[in-house]
């Protein structure tokens, strides 16, 4: 008999519509369910606005009228306050205590209460990182359309441009769409929807993550990063989203001491570089640079599609504009299943997804978040990471599937542990920022 792992789990609530899971699923009229919604029954006879990306971002500006490099975060972020005036988030996440915890890597926490409120509590299976898309249950398209900001397409040339308004197209490929999370874990928090109407699963692949990249490219920004949870790795939704949003501090993660895997001739062919992390709580590779976002893209999104194919958790950061990602096999969620983790850890409430792993950490209760320190942040994370020998067993079978071949010359340069340049904090006093 097959057993299931499943743990008791409340899922943030990321859309109004969420609660609304009974709604019928089958053919609706043309005018629509009458909540203008993202379904097949509204979002076709719709109108939306939409950021079309530059189809070569590494291409400059060549002629006047082009979308300066700043519009698509200050678009987004102004987008985002605009539904904050029309009360469309559960709370007001500026109003959320935060600090920068003093130590080595500057973990962040934040008090957000807020994310204890009006959540349903249900069974959740983690045994199983590809699941197939259940209509019944939640689901993007259930979004109202007032929480979605723009589509975000790619344009016919090399330059971005806005459109304030365009009807929706289905007819070649489902749009992409840009919707708030309403409950929002810093400013712009957004989550990023491909192709809404063809009901993906959370399921990467190599479309969806190069659709990702050129929005961190877009952003043009080291304070914007872009998240993703596979199911098994604190994924609520199984639907097909990024998350994103922005915060004007470093993550621990960006910081941290990395090691150079040498790679061989035949590795090389893409450009990307590969690198593993150094002295931190959770083992993780480190993807670079790369001949084209296409290469990159390429590479992660193999590494990606294998870990979900072999049924192996993971979390993905897309930092630095696009030009760095992180990824995290990681197993949090079967050793709490199996009850291998310490009442004290699970009394915290803390889901380690990718904001909480790249240093980022949201804490539910005053006592966590007043008592917060490097030491705490590490033991959570701690029981995050994969073991040694497991990380370097994935990471094999990774390379393999990314086409990359690790060198065993040894090579001084290669090797060299080295830390990322630095992303400058803003001006804090005593090195430590509190908001409230």
């Amino acid at each position: 008999m097959e057993m299931k792992l499943t743990i008791k789990r409340v899922p943030t609530v990321v859309s109004n519509y969420q609660e609304d899971v009974g709604a019928a699923t089958g053919e609706r009229p043309r005018e629509g369910c009458g909540r203008n919604c993202l379904g097949e029954c509204c979002l076709p006879f719709s109108e939306l606005p939409v950021y079309a990306f530059k189809a070569n971002p590494a291409k400059l500006p060549s002629q006047e009228g082009v979308v300066p490099t700043d519009f698509f975060i200050n678009l987004l972020l102004g987008q985002w306050e605009d539904r904050m005036t029309q009360g469309l988030f559960r709370y007001d996440v500026t109003a959320c205590e935060t600090k920068l915890i003093t130590g080595n890597l500057g973990f962040v926490a934040q008090l957000n209460e807020g994310r204890h409120l009006k959540k349903r509590p249900t069974e959740f299976r983690v045994d199983r990182v590809l699941q197939p898309f259940d209509a019944a249950k939640f689901n993007f398209t259930k979004v109202g359309q007032e929480e979605v900001l723009f589509q975000f397409e790619k344009s016919f040339g090399d330059d971005s441009y806005f459109m304030k308004s365009a009807p929706i197209t289905v007819a070649d490929c489902a749009p992409n769409v840009v919707a708030i999370n309403v409950s929002p874990i810093e400013f712009g928090h957004i989550l990023l929807i491909p192709r809404v109407l063809d009901h993906l699963p959370q399921r990467i692949d190599q479309e969806s993550f190069l659709l990702a990249l050129h929005m961190a490219a877009e952003a043009a920004s080291p304070y914007f990063r872009l998240g993703y949870n596979s199911l098994g790795a604190f994924a609520t939704i199984n639907h097909l989203h990024f998350q994103a949003y922005y915060l004007t501090a470093p993550f621990p993660v960006e910081k941290a001491a990395m090691q150079r895997i040498p790679l061989a001739e035949g590795g090389k062919k893409s450009g990307v570089k590969v690198s593993k992390l150094m002295n931190y709580p959770v083992r993780g590779l480190v993807f670079e640079e790369g001949n084209t976002l296409n290469d990159l893209a390429d590479v992660v999104s193999s590494a990606c599609i294998w870990l979900q194919d072999n049924n192996v958790p993971y979390n993905v950061l897309i930092s630095d504009s696009g030009r760095r990602i992180f990824l995290f096999p990681q197993c949090y969620a079967e050793k709490q299943a199996l009850g291998e983790v310490s009442q004290e850890l699970l009394d915290t409430q803390v889901n380690p997804a990718v904001w909480e792993i790249s240093g980022h950490i949201v804490l539910k209760r005053r006592e966590d978040y007043e008592e917060a320190s490097e030491a705490s942040a590490w033991r959570l994370l701690a029981e995050v990471s994969l073991s040694e020998a497991r990380f370097e067993e994935v990471k094999a079978y990774i390379f393999d599937a990314a086409g990359l071949v690790q060198s065993h010359v040894e090579d001084e340069a290669e090797d060299a542990l080295y830390a990322p340049v630095p992303v400058a904090p803003p001006a804090v006093a005593d090195g430590c920022l509190v908001r409230q």
